[in-house]
This record gives C-alpha cells, sequence and structure tokens, in this order.
C-alpha cells in the first residue's frame, strides 16, 4: 500500500502534521518508534501553550491532539525506521520486518536534550530538573536555579531565568564559557549570575523535590553537596548541554546542519517530497507552539506537492 503521505515522529509536531493531512482527505499514516507524544509527556503543567486547559498536563494535551488526527482518518503505527529511500516520487521507509511507501514524506522525528547522565537525574526529571528556561522557568520564581553548561544555549537561558530566579548559578566543566564573546559580555555583567568553574554534577538528591546536589571540581575530585535553603525547601537544575536529533539514519540523504535537518520557510528539504517539521529542524525556538506550526506548514506543502505530481 501507497499513502499519500507518512508521517515519521508521534509528537506534537508530527501529530499536527497528521491532522492536517488526514483533515486534507489525504491518506496519511504517522509512524512513532515508542510513545505518542515526544518530550511533552514528561511535563507535568502546559502554561504556554494558546488556549491550553488551566490544569492542562503535557500527556492530556498530546492525547487531544491524537483524537483529532484519528477523527480525520490519520493512522497510526508503532515501528522503528531504520532505513530510507528518497528518490523519485514514492518515498520507501524500511524498519526491521516491514516496508511503508508514500508519495510524500514528513520527518518529525524530534530531538532528545543531552543529559548529564548522573544518579537522580532522571528520577527527578520534571521535579527540578528541566531542559527547557522557556517552558519550565516560571515554576522556580524566586528560587535559585543552576544551570549546567558553558555554550551559547546555556548562556542565553541563564540571562533569561535571572529574571525570574533569586540567583543563576552557571556549572561548567571548565574554566571558561565556549558561548559567543557578545553573549560572555552579558554574563558576566549579570549581577544575578555566579559560576562554578571546572565543576560537573555527580548527584541530584530529594524526597518527591529536588532538595541538594552533589559537585565534583575535576581538577582537584573536591566533592561538596549543596543542600537547599530551608525556606526554599527546593531549587531549580536546568541541564542546557544541547541536543541529539533523531537524524543518524538520514545522513547524506536531505541536507543537515549540525544533525539538524535544513528546512525552507515551508518545511521543505533538499529532496523534493520529503519535509520536515519541530525539534529535527534546525531552528531557533524549540516549543509546543513551534512544532505545531511546522507540522501544519508541513502537511499544507505536502498536500500542495502531492497535487503537482
Amino acid at each position: 500500500m501507497t499513502y499519500d503521505v507518512i508521517i515519521v515522529g508521534g509528537g506534537p509536531a508530527g501529530l499536527t502534521a497528521g491532522l492536517y493531512a488526514a483533515r486534507a482527505r489525504l491518506k496519511t499514516l504517522i509512524i512513532e518508534k515508542s510513545a505518542i507524544g515526544g518530550q511533552i509527556v514528561t511535563t507535568n503543567e502546559v502554561e504556554n501553550y494558546p488556549g491550553a486547559e488551566k490544569n492542562a498536563t503535557g500527556p492530556t494535551l498530546v492525547e487531544r491532539m491524537r483524537e483529532q488526527a484519528e477523527s480525520f482518518g490519520a493512522e497510526f503505527v508503532t515501528d522503528d525506521i531504520h532505513s530510507y529511500a528518497l528518490e523519485g516520487e514514492e518515498k520507501v521507509l524500511r524498519s526491521g520486518q516491514q516496508e511503508y511507501k508514500a508519495k510524500a514524506l514528513i520527518i518529525a522525528a524530534g530531538a532528545t536534550p543531552k543529559k548529564v547522565g548522573c544518579p537522580g537525574e532522571e528520577a527527578f526529571t520534571g521535579r527540578g530538573v528541566s531542559y527547557c528556561a522557556t517552558c519550565d522557568g516560571a515554576f522556580f520564581s524566586d528560587l535559585p536555579i543552576y544551570v549546567i553548561g558553558g555554550g551559547d544555549t546555556a548562556a542565553e537561558e541563564a540571562i533569561f531565568l535571572t529574571k525570574i530566579a533569586k540567583k543563576v548559578t552557571i556549572v561548567h566543566r571548565r574554566d571558561e564559557l565556549r558561548a559567543a564573546k557578545s553573549i560572555q559580555e552579558k554574563v558576566f555583567a549579570n549581577e544575578k549570575i555566579d559560576f562554578l568553574w571546572d565543576t560537573v554534577v555527580k548527584e541530584i538528591k530529594g524526597t518527591g523535590l529536588v532538595q541538594s546536589i552533589v559537585f565534583e571540581n575535576v581538577k582537584t575530585g573536591e566533592q561538596t553537596e549543596v543542600q537547599a535553603a530551608e525556606e526554599d525547601g527546593t531549587f531549580g537544575v536546568f541541564v542546557l548541554i544541547g541536543y541529539n536529533p533523531a537524524t543518524d539514519n538520514l545522513n547524506g540523504l536531505v541536507d543537515m546542519h549540525n544533525g539538524y535537518i535544513i528546512t525552507d520557510e515551508e518545511m521543505r528539504t533538499s529532496v523534493p517530497g520529503v519535509f520536515a517539521a519541530g525539534d529535527i529542524r534546525s531552528k531557533t525556538l524549540r516549543q509546543v507552539v513551534t512544532a505545531t506550526a511546522d507540522g501544519a506548514i508541513a502537511a499544507i506543502t505536502a498536500e500542495k506537492y502531492i497535487e503537482s505530481l
């Protein structure tokens, strides 16, 4: 069977693309290798998605998106795509056991934040540990925040978090930041930002919420445990050391920059009939609202492409 549109990835970008494609009466398949929803399913509160209900969570928002896509006829399958054949008018996707064909392909497989990899990080994700300052910064109003990382993203997000936090401490494994000099100047000029140089996170602890963090100096090996102040009870740990886009099996097939797929404003990639949407794209802002916008544009552009065949 050949579908009109196959969408790889079941996060907000993929679900929105599925909704728009199916609503356009295109035969649509969404392939997700694990749980539908992507990163947002780990979010307990969604405050910055326009129109979301007051107590909306990541899972409830995603479930509504899936219901909408299904109501217009989008099909879903759980599978892990290993390889692609993108030449010609028919795009072929292969998993371990199955082959899928489509006239148009929308890649919305997302990106996952790089992790410290220390004990406690996984357990306290969403309970003090975050990977997105724009998403979760407001939850730490007037509390101390530790930003892990030293690149452009970490530095820029640290500046943003000073508008919210009592104090922001940048924790970096080197003795100087890797961020652009212009960004560094702003960081060093900000009185609300402190620094822990030559330092890594060894463990994150707490009961229910993050209550302490163990640091290690990489030069001396000395470890220090920092406890949350009694009046605060907790603090934020923002891990901002980059992302891993899910593009390993696309190397050499579409144009990319630092592992992210390059598209134009209409989500076209370098290959005709292949589009990309969401966090897997080379872009400046990775939020649910930009992912859904990408998905809608990709589906509409794919529809026009199919009509031109």
